[in-house]
């Protein structure tokens, strides 16, 4: 990072920098105590319209349509938080062809930074491998994860899951039956799984 830069960080200054310098810039504007641009958009989708939200480092926030997830960014995060749909380009990309049943996988970087306790993280890592058009128990991520009698942290986890359908926890279900509860409704949980594939 160059001395410019360093300094314009310190003094609270915006700063314009390519891709490749992205990481570097996040990284010093923690250290100096800066503020991040958060950036929103929404997405219209057939499950409403969603609130998408970006950190230098990647998607960070997916809030449903009855969610209010600005007042959570500016909080948690960066009271900076812009309307810059721009730069959410890539995931409007990916959800539409998820959506038009092109898309399987997401490729989209993502930023973890409102997830708390490695146990939770380990939950949703787990959850990112299901794939589509199946299901796993929350015991079965429990074990995943590393402590096979957490299931009921792991729907803690997955019940706090800042990044939905990205980060898929509606492909984790109890195992008694059912599709158990999902943060955007479960008649949204059924709809995505249909979508996917899923029979079961």
């Amino acid at each position: 990072m160059t001395d410019s830069l360093t300094t314009a960080l310190q003094r609270g200054h915006r700063v314009s920098v390519d891709d490749a310098a992205t990481e570097a810039t996040y990284r010093a504007v923690e250290r100096f105590g800066g503020l991040i641009d958060i950036a929103v958009a929404p997405f219209d989708s057939p499950i409403g319209t969603l609130t998408l939200a970006a950190t230098p480092k990647g998607l960070v926030r997916i809030g449903f349509r009855d969610e209010n997830i600005y007042d959570e960014l500016a909080a948690r995060l960066s009271q900076r938080v812009v309307e810059a749909p721009a730069r959410l380009d890539s995931v409007r990309r990916e959800l539409d062809e998820y959506f038009e049943q092109r898309r399987s996988r997401f490729r989209i970087k993502l930023d973890f930074a409102l997830i708390h306790g490695d146990f939770r993280r380990r939950a949703l890592e787990a959850a990112r491998r299901i794939p589509a058009g199946e299901t796993a128990t929350y015991g079965d991520l429990a074990a995943e994860a590393g402590s096979p009698r957490a299931a009921r942290a792991v729907g803690s986890a997955m019940a706090t899951n800042p990044i939905p359908i990205v980060v898929p926890c509606h492909r984790v279900v109890p195992s008694a039956g059912g599709l158990g509860n999902y943060g955007g409704g479960v008649e949204i949980k059924a709809f995505l799984l249909d979508l996917e594939g899923y029979r079961g």
